[in-house]
């Protein structure tokens, strides 16, 4: 008996294969903005939940279990048609191993169609809503798109901040700083 296997670039490619389906079907139906949410709960439980993956590509748990399970991992009891007929169709194809590197790419394909660019304020202690305001114009005015913005403390940056959107990084943390003064002295 032999076993076929799937290389990460097939992986890539038949992902991307089925996000776009997916995209295209949303956005002919005008739930793609919904499906990017549940696109996003799903990718989000993958990472949360690690047990998810070992049960979902488990071939010994029936597969109306599985279907079961990635439906709630998208989001609750009421995900869009969309949604349910990919998770079914991923399950009657044995593609259940790309369920996440599916969600990702069509959270990808999403943010391209709608201009959406990532934001990360990244801060020793809490900011205030105005500081958080001020950076998030900032990064919006350097995009000319839409920006998805989040913050995040971090004590271990002892203070200063990290910016993050797109590929660049403003990082002025004072833990970066000292790391690159010992540097220099050694």
């Amino acid at each position: 008996m032999k076993f076929l296997s799937t290389s990460n670039m097939d992986i890539g490619v038949i992902s991307v294969r089925y996000a776009r389906a997916l995209l295209k079907g949303s956005t002919e139906q005008h739930i793609e903005e919904q499906v990017y949410n549940e696109m996003q709960t799903l990718a989000e439980s993958y990472i949360k939940v690690p047990e998810l993956r070992r049960t979902v590509d488990n071939p010994m748990i029936a597969k109306e279990v599985k279907a079961k399970l990635l439906k709630s991992a998208a989001g609750s009891s009421s995900i869009t048609s969309m949604t349910e007929r990919l998770i079914d169709l991923i399950l009657k194809e044995g593609r259940e191993n790309m369920t996440q590197f599916i969600a990702n790419a069509y959270v990808t394909l999403y943010r391209q169609q709608k201009n959406i660019t990532r934001g990360k304020l990244i801060t020793a202690v809490p900011v205030t809503d105005s500081v958080q305001q001020k950076m998030l114009s900032m990064v919006k005015g350097r995009t000319n798109g839409h920006v998805e913005f989040t913050t995040e403390t971090d004590p271990t940056i002892l203070g200063g901040f990290i910016l993050e959107y797109d590929t660049y990084r403003l990082d002025t943390s004072v833990k970066t700083q000292l790391n690159n003064i010992q540097k220099k002295l050694s």
